[in-house]
C-alpha cells in the first residue's frame, strides 16, 4: 500500500482514509461529512494549481478546500506494471 495525500490522487483514483492530520476542529468538521479513517474516498476532480477538490464519500459529492484535501492521507493499492 502507498500513502499518499488526497491531494495527490489522480482524477477517478481511489483509496481507503488512514488518517487525519489535523486538530479536532478539523477533524470533526470532517467527520460530519462522512469523511473518516477506513472509509473508502475517490477523487472525482481537482482544479488546477491550489483549487478544491471534488471527492465521492458514501455516495455523496463533496467539494474540500485544496488545504483540507492536503491533510487527509490515503491508502491506495500499489499498480503492478
Amino acid at each position: 500500500m502507498l500513502v499518499r495525500t488526497l491531494t495527490e490522487l489522480k482524477a477517478n483514483e481511489y483509496g481507503i482514509i488512514r488518517e487525519i492530520l489535523g486538530g479536532a476542529s478539523l477533524t470533526n468538521r470532517l467527520g460530519a461529512l462522512g469523511i473518516i479513517p477506513g472509509q473508502k474516498i475517490t477523487k472525482i476532480s481537482s482544479m488546477f494549481s491550489k483549487g478544491p477538490v471534488t471527492v465521492q464519500v458514501n455516495r455523496s459529492q463533496i467539494a474540500l478546500g485544496f488545504g483540507m484535501a492536503s491533510k487527509i492521507l490515503v491508502d491506495v493499492e500499489r499498480k503492478s506494471e
